[in-house]
């Protein structure tokens, strides 16, 4: 196949998923709401039971509100990424899915285009919440605005692959919603997003255990670092290896000959 070819693909799957998103308002409206809710009403609580600043791996201590801006990232790509993922699980019903599967270009490659054209949008959805976040007194340094881009981008390609494999699992569109749900919130809470993992230390070792093993906490800790312009390695490495690990299962499950696929068109057969 020629590079013109899968350069056409992708450009077609990327403005695709572009028009599907400026056509949602509300999901745009919802992107930036649900953080700011966060942001500015709960961050109060939180600010009261932690105190009014906490000290990262920075060298200066930073506002309660600041620290968790990098979650609320985290979360609008988490978010975004099963929106994306809800999208995959629609064209399935309405058989566009199978159209592009069998296309000539190869399907890891459609995939992957389908993968990062979710995260480009979730990267514009995270700099409009910066945008607006900065309208309410939280600082960002101005280098970080930049910093932020490579792992918002690794991030979002890592949950997007997550948001992926699940609707490979899932054969009816309305019942997506309830595992999004038992996916996005214990993934959301059971992290760093709201607070530092030696305040959940010292509540429960076996929560501390957990929220460390879960690649959303990386992913949180990778734009808190890039945030200040600073590399977070562990994180750094820990998230590419899920994303790979992601994007194999998502691989291998939109495989019609041997993945999650085959064995639905098997089951409806019988």
């Amino acid at each position: 196949m020629s590079a013109l070819l899968y350069g056409r693909a992708l450009k077609a799957v990327v403005w695709r998923e572009v028009l599907r998103f400026t056509g949602q308002r509300g999901r745009f409206v919802a992107a930036l709401v649900r953080p700011l809710v966060w942001l500015l009403v709960f961050a109060a609580g939180f600010r009261a039971a932690l105190g009014v600043s906490v000290q990262p791996p920075y060298e200066t201590y930073i506002t309660y509100e600041t620290y968790i801006v990098p979650g609320l990232l985290a979360m609008v790509l988490l978010f975004n990424g099963m929106q994306s993922s809800l999208s995959m699980v629609y064209d399935r019903e309405m058989g566009s899915m199978r159209l592009l599967l069998v296309s000539p270009v190869r399907r890891e490659f459609l995939l992957a285009a389908k993968l990062l054209a979710g995260a480009a949008v979730g990267i514009l959805q995270c700099f409009a919440f910066l945008a607006v976040a900065a309208l309410t007194g939280i600082e960002v340094p101005p280098a970080g605005w930049l910093a932020v881009v490579p792992a918002l981008l690794l991030a979002g390609l890592m949950l997007g692959a997550l948001g992926m494999v699940l609707s490979s699992t899932v054969r009816q569109l309305e019942n997506f919603a309830g595992v999004m749900n038992f996916v996005i919130f214990p993934t959301f809470f059971l992290s760093s997003a709201l607070y530092p993992l030696w305040k959940m230390r010292e509540s429960s070792e076996i929560l501390w255990t957990i929220c460390a093993a879960n690649p959303f906490t990386h992913a949180v800790e990778l734009i808190r670092f890039a945030l200040y312009g600073q590399v977070g390695w562990e994180a750094l490495g820990w998230v590419s290896l899920a994303t790979l690990v992601f994007l194999g299962l998502s691989f291998w499950a939109y495989n019609p000959a041997k993945g999650l696929m085959a064995r639905k068109a098997g089951a409806g057969e019988g």
